[in-house]
């Protein structure tokens, strides 16, 4: 069926006067005038930068961005400030050292690793375009020339694709900014007058309104496009032109070697009759000075949630992507987590989990742990959960390794401290919400509907605490993420929904998801799948298959749908930022300074 057709709106704001554009000052000037000859393209060596600062004012907007200056005044910007704030695409390549880039035209810069960044040297494509460059204390601040849109042109490429052109007489730098029901493209360049009431726009298929508002030196775009439908924008010379087109893929094909053992990838992959976004990162665990950790929002407590992108930033992880489930009103894991041999969370429910060690071994299964308590006696209770969340009528331990407290889950619960394997004095808190220090040494159980079995654990009796995890292989790695369901393991399909005890809405749900893998050499894929033109994201069975395409010999789902988030160098790769929801825990990618 045909889709609605929906009439333009035409809004521009034109009595703004234009002024002439001020440059800023030229300490560190990049003239046109000037240009030296093409410069051989040599990588950032090792020495240490002469200045560095986190932020940047670019034709006299601020915003926070991170820049460095090496010898020779060569200014690195990070990429992902080249790609945000300029508008670069930043192209495949396979050399660690080189970043091509399109920015209406093709050019290649050289790369420096400073972890947990890359910065992108913008020395020769500076002079090369006639910027201004100053450093004043902790800014950079860039100006560059005054530009003009030329041309407004619409048309339609599909039968459910629309194309805007805009077009200017020289390159410029561009912000895009996708909200909920529209994009905004903010353009450092002036609209002339009679340009835009020459652009007469005609019905569209997908562009709901288009809104022209020119402001000094500085004109915004705002495309109205349906929820969800993510605009593809592209740029192209001769003459220099941003293509947006809504509708049709908005993914491009890339393969970037990021640095050294992280390779940055993204395509679309078929599954059956649906197709699919797919953004993901081959990371090698054995490359030296990599490591691969759990990430959490907070160092000191197991509760709260943030966006990926600022857990990723604090813990000074160079890539991350979202890891398990967790509950959204008390910001509690729901799932195993192990960082650095501590059980900060236990596995629940026989659900699949990945662990790994320093030296590259890595474990995909489900996992189970079974603890019982046994009394002088003979009597034998089993405990439901070790450091979790997750509540249900029984018997729960809690130890340090949850954190200095432990607070109350639910109302009218009976702790009890047990240490040098004896029980302590029981005391009932009455209401949820109640923190309680937890034992340096021991730990802490918790009877919730279970009062009968609390009155046998009288003060100083002697209790025996017998644990036992399978697979006791996977128990044993210093750091484990939960999630599940588990997808694939020995190179088959073994996704099973019931057996993990998800519930039937969850197993049979489309959404955006997540997702952790091993190849057959050993390369660890993380992978975020989204949904496609039409809104429609994979099932579990659709991610086992993508999985299977990537060539995972080992796959973990993860959390996903909002949670769906991979990070990289300062930005996020396969969605609007804004769209990013707060996550409570993820596994993070590091490299040595």
């Amino acid at each position: 069926m045909a889709s609605p057709k929906f009439g333009f709106s035409l809004l521009a704001f034109l009595s703004i006067s234009l002024p002439a554009y001020a440059d800023a000052p030229a300490a560190l000037d990049f003239n046109v005038a000037q240009q030296s000859p093409p410069r051989r393209v040599i990588p950032l060596n090792s020495n240490a930068p002469i200045a560095q600062g986190t932020q940047i004012t670019l034709n006299g907007i601020s915003f926070g961005g991170n820049w460095m200056q090496w010898q020779g005044n060569r200014i690195g910007l990070s990429d992902a400030i080249v790609r945000s704030q300029f508008g670069a695409d930043l192209l495949s390549t396979q050399d660690a050292a080189r970043q091509p880039i399109q920015w209406f035209s093709e050019a290649v810069l050289p790369t420096r690793l400073a972890p947990p960044l890359r910065y992108l040297d913008i020395t020769d494509l500076a002079q090369k375009h006639g910027w201004q460059v100053q450093i004043s204390g902790n800014a950079l601040q860039i100006s560059t020339p005054n530009a003009n849109l030329t041309r407004i042109q619409q048309d339609q490429i599909e039968s459910n694709t629309d194309r805007i052109t805009l077009s200017f007489d020289r390159p410029i730098t561009w912000q895009a900014d996708p909200q909920s029901n529209e994009l905004v493209l903010t353009l450092d360049a002036q609209a002339d007058q009679n340009r835009i009431q020459a652009f007469k726009p005609s019905p569209a298929v997908r562009i709901r309104s288009l809104k022209i508002e020119p402001n000094a030196n500085r004109t915004t775009i705002r495309l109205g496009v349906p929820i969800g439908l993510r605009p593809r924008i592209t740029t192209l010379s001769n003459p220099n032109r941003i293509v947006i087109e809504v509708g049709s893929n908005f993914l491009s094909d890339k393969d970037i070697l990021w640095a050294n053992g992280l390779l940055w990838r993204q395509k679309s992959l078929t599954v059956r009759a649906n197709q699919f976004p797919i953004v993901w990162l081959e990371v090698n665990p054995r490359q030296p000075g990599l490591s691969i950790r759990p990430i959490l929002p907070n160092a000191t407590t197991l509760v709260g949630t943030l966006p990926l992108l600022t857990t990723a930033q604090q813990s000074q992880a160079s890539a991350a992507i979202n890891g398990g489930y967790f509950n959204r009103n008390n910001q509690l894991p729901l799932g195993a987590i192990k960082v650095d041999n501590r059980f900060a969370s236990g596995a629940i429910l026989n659900r699949g989990a990945v662990g790994w060690d320093a030296a590259g071994n890595w474990r995909f299964d489900r996992l189970t742990l079974q603890e019982t308590l046994a009394l002088p006696g003979g009597q034998r209770y089993p405990i439901t959960v070790l450091n979790s969340a997750y509540v249900q009528a029984g018997i729960a331990r809690y130890t340090s390794d949850w954190g200095s407290t432990y607070t109350t889950l639910t109302d009218n619960e009976i702790l009890l401290p047990v240490q040098n394997g004896q029980a302590g004095t029981q005391q009932t808190v009455a209401t949820a919400g109640t923190a309680i220090p937890l034992p340096t040494t021991g730990y802490l159980l918790v009877f919730r509907s279970n009062r009968t079995a609390a009155g046998f654990f009288a003060p100083s009796t002697p209790i025996q605490l017998e644990s036992a995890f399978n697979p006791a292989d996977l128990a044993a790695l210093p750091n484990i993420i939960g999630g599940g369901p588990l997808l694939i393991r020995n190179a088959q399909i073994v996704l099973d929904g019931r057996l993990e005890q998800f519930s039937t809405a969850f197993i049979q749900e489309t959404a955006a998801r997540s997702a952790i893998g091993q190849t057959s050499d050993g390369r660890i894929l993380i992978v975020t799948a989204q949904n496609n033109t039409v809104g429609l994201g994979p099932s579990l069975s659709d991610m086992a298959e993508i999985m299977q395409q990537l060539g995972a010999v080992n796959a973990l789902n993860l959390d996903g749908g909002s949670s769906t988030t991979l990070y990289l160098g300062g930005q996020i790769l396969d969605r609007p930022p804004r769209t990013s929801a707060r996550v409570h825990n993820g596994i993070g990618i590091f490299f040595q300074p």
